[in-house]
């Protein structure tokens, strides 16, 4: 099973009032394990960053003008996820941002299977806050370099917290350990003696076999 754990910074808020992507971060699971592949890059979002953005993330326009387009990068960033299906945080915003940069390509939106961890995190532990720092908190994961909103960064802290969501970092070891628990409880039935005694017929069987090896080393 093949997941990409996926983040991006951007210009705003919406895409939709001329706001872009300004940096994608993206690391593969493969049966929930991570397998060091990654892809990420930063953009030149075509326009001046607002300085409310730059603030959360820092990425200011003297950097990002120098940065590959992000047509110069969808061919690799469509390869990467291909198919798989895509771990997101709040998924409706960062594929809305990166759906309308295809758009602007005419290229066709991403139609991958999606979950959404503040869905998830919000159907585990109703009324509890579901941002990543505070799902961070909550799993003790170490989230101290994050003083600033990056993509690969926020997409290594969310693959942890996704594997905590749906089950910890072994995700079959709770299963075993259930089932040893229900093993164990309650009246263990009774079981009758194994017989290790030969019939009669396998006696037989076995003389019958012996009778066919010419010159054993037991009749010398």
């Amino acid at each position: 099973m093949r997941e990409i754990v996926l983040d991006t910074e951007t210009t705003g808020l919406s895409p939709g009032s001329g706001h872009r992507v300004v940096e994608i971060g993206c690391l593969e699971l493969v049966n929930h394990m991570p397998t060091d592949q990654v892809f990420h890059t930063y953009l030149d979002p075509e326009r001046p960053m607002p300085a409310e953005a730059q603030a959360i993330h820092g990425l200011g326009d003297d950097f990002l003008s120098g940065q590959p387009r992000f047509a110069a990068k969808a061919d690799e960033f469509m390869a990467f996820i291909a198919d798989a299906t895509l771990v997101i945080h709040n998924a409706e915003f960062d594929l809305g941002f990166l759906n309308a940069e295809l758009a602007h390509l005419d290229r066709p939106a991403i139609d991958n299977q999606t979950i959404d961890t503040v869905r998830l995190a919000r159907k585990k532990f109703p009324g509890a806050q579901a941002s990543l720092d505070a799902l961070c908190r909550r799993f003790n994961i170490d989230n101290s370099a994050r003083t600033k909103h990056g993509a690969l960064l926020d997409a290594e802290l969310l693959a942890e917290v996704y594997l905590e969501l749906v089950g910890g970092r072994q995700p079959g070891l709770s299963l075993a350990a259930e089932a040893k628990v229900e093993s164990t409880s309650g009246e263990r039935a009774a079981r009758q003696a194994r017989i290790h005694e030969p019939s009669a017929a396998e006696l037989a069987a076995h003389e019958s076999f012996l009778e066919k090896i010419e010159d054993p080393i037991w009749k010398r």
